[in-house]
């Protein structure tokens, strides 16, 4: 393929809705006449028109493009992965992750693995278990130390301050994938895994593995699904736990800053953020803050 490859896919509402879901931290602000929206990715630039017409432009045009199958431009399901899909949802053991706070100016981002046995099913169902998303912050309060201490979990959190640092170096879906890759390698030091594991998809399967290239440690034989945390007792109690440590860690700036502190990254937290540099200074957003979000240009603009 050559570096300025262009692929051109028809895909439905629903894919267009997926696709978006997955990169929507990277959307453009301004988009191409007649788009829908437009995704600036590492190596690849997605522009979604309003006719259906999805075009994937970039020397990893065709990594991306491949999720969705490729053949004379026409959308082509995957059917063995779709069947593989529906003969193994229901299988355990299981291990699953997913992750919260990536899509939050304030706070960290906080990845979770978790392995659900047979024998947790009843258990989680009777607690409510779903996606997080779907659950009240309150709820998710009460159910995830019951959770957590029901389960074997690996958390990472990384905190803002950190956050920044790693950011230079790498861009959002990989400090994504390198999180993921290392709550599979905690959860394996505590536990054998489960021949099934499965991520709540964010980049293509080729992707996730060349962010991951230079790792020591590998983990492989992952199963990529878009919406996971609502098929997948292990993703969605891993969605759990991790919010569960996103509000905790959420209350934690709010006592120290004697602030109370939005969620997700629209124009209230814009202007919470201008709030909190004339009572704290610009030096400080640092600390609780994702820097490279559009947040800041706006904030720098004030």
């Amino acid at each position: 393929m050559k570096n300025n490859d262009v692929i051109s896919l028809t895909l439905s509402e629903q894919e267009q809705k997926a696709l978006y879901d997955a990169f929507k931290e990277l959307k453009a602000e301004k988009v191409p006449p007649h788009a829908r929206y437009q995704l600036r990715i590492e190596n690849c630039v997605i522009t979604c028109y309003l006719s259906g017409k999805v075009v994937f432009q970039g020397k990893d045009a065709n990594i991306y493009a491949s999720s969705f199958g490729i053949k004379k431009n026409i959308l082509i399901p995957k059917q063995s992965n779709l069947n593989a899909v529906s003969s193994v949802k229901d299988n355990y053991p299981q291990a699953g992750s997913d992750e919260v706070g990536t899509g939050d100016y304030f706070g960290p981002v906080c990845v979770c693995a978790t392995i659900v046995k047979e024998s947790d099913v009843v258990f989680l169902h009777e607690l409510g278990v779903q996606d997080s998303k779907n659950i009240t912050d309150e709820k998710i309060l009460e159910i995830a130390p019951i959770i957590m201490r029901r389960l074997s979990y690996s958390l990472l959190i990384v905190e803002p301050e950190k956050y920044n640092k790693v950011h230079e170096f790498n861009n959002m879906n990989a400090i994504k994938a390198k999180l993921h890759n290392q709550a599979y390698i905690n959860l394996k030091s505590k536990n054998k895994l489960p021949s099934f594991l499965i991520i709540d998809q964010f980049t293509p399967e080729p992707m996730y593995y060349r962010y991951l290239q230079s790792e020591p440690t590998i983990i492989r034989g992952i199963h990529f699904e878009t919406k996971a945390e609502n098929k997948y007792l292990s993703v969605a109690a891993g969605s759990i736990i991790s919010r569960y440590a996103f509000l905790q860690y959420f209350e934690s700036m709010n006592r120290k800053y004697q602030m109370t502190f939005l969620k997700g990254s629209g124009s209230a937290v814009d202007d919470f953020a201008l709030k909190f540099v004339k009572k704290y200074g610009f030096d400080e957003l640092k600390y609780v803050a994702k820097l490279h979000f559009k947040n800041t240009d706006k904030l720098k603009q004030k």
